[in-house]
């Protein structure tokens, strides 16, 4: 690879860009079962530790290929795969609730898509209810599916938007991102302090002052 290419690869790697807020995947990605990508990562991540001068004749290494690639498949992107979504079963808002409903605080476990290094944080969630509410523990479970893929933190707080839009028939949602990327401090500028934050709405909360009421909840230390 030259130099050239290799200078465009760093400053694309540094640029939060996408064509798109659906994750990049390809047509046949999921036309293998998971044991079968599981075998091939397992080969392939074993010819990288050889690479790095690793012995996996070691009793300690000799079986981390196997665990790597099963941590990659069944744990660390599982929400790469469809079929893993959750059940996000809405049901009838029988108390006419409609003021300004928050799940806060809800962990954020997921990985950059530039280096596969973690991204980790919390979201929170506001939405105002119509028809349909939402299970509480649903919202978490909805949040930690779309991170556990590899993830620019920008698309993470569009998916779980546009999700949650749908499923409740509302453009009425909110969703703040507060994370910290291991791709800034563990390398690079190494800046161990900062985090990002992002930020999407629709709907009610375009009014800035509806806003302010989510970002003055979330900011409360209520419990």
């Amino acid at each position: 690879m030259s130099s050239k290419n290799q200078n465009e690869i760093e400053l694309i790697g540094d640029a939060h860009i996408s064509s798109s807020t659906e994750t990049p995947l390809r047509a046949d990605a999921f036309d293998t079962s998971d044991d079968e990508k599981i075998k091939n990562i397992q080969y392939h991540f074993a010819e990288i530790m050889k690479e790095l001068g690793l012995d996996l004749t070691d009793d300690s290494l000799s079986g981390t290929p196997y665990r790597f690639a099963k941590m990659y498949v069944k744990e660390l992107f599982y929400g790469l795969d469809p079929k893993n979504r959750p059940r996000t079963s809405t049901f009838e808002n029988k108390y006419k609730y409609q003021k300004i409903l928050v799940e806060q605080n809800i962990n954020i476990d997921s990985s950059c898509e530039h280096h596969f290094l973690p991204i980790v944080g919390t979201a929170h969630v506001g939405y105002i209810p119509k028809d349909k509410v939402i299970g509480l523990s649903k919202i978490n479970r909805l949040v930690d599916y779309y991170a556990h893929r590899p993830q620019v933190q920008e698309r993470l707080c569009l998916q779980i938007l546009k999700d949650l839009q749908e499923t409740l028939e509302t453009k009425d949602v909110i969703v703040v991102v507060n994370a910290k990327h291991l791709c800034v401090s563990s390398r690079g500028i190494k800046d161990k302090s900062s985090f990002t934050t992002t930020l999407e709405y629709g709907g009610y909360f375009e009014n800035k002052t509806n806003r302010e009421e989510f970002l003055n909840i979330i900011n409360q230390q209520v419990l």
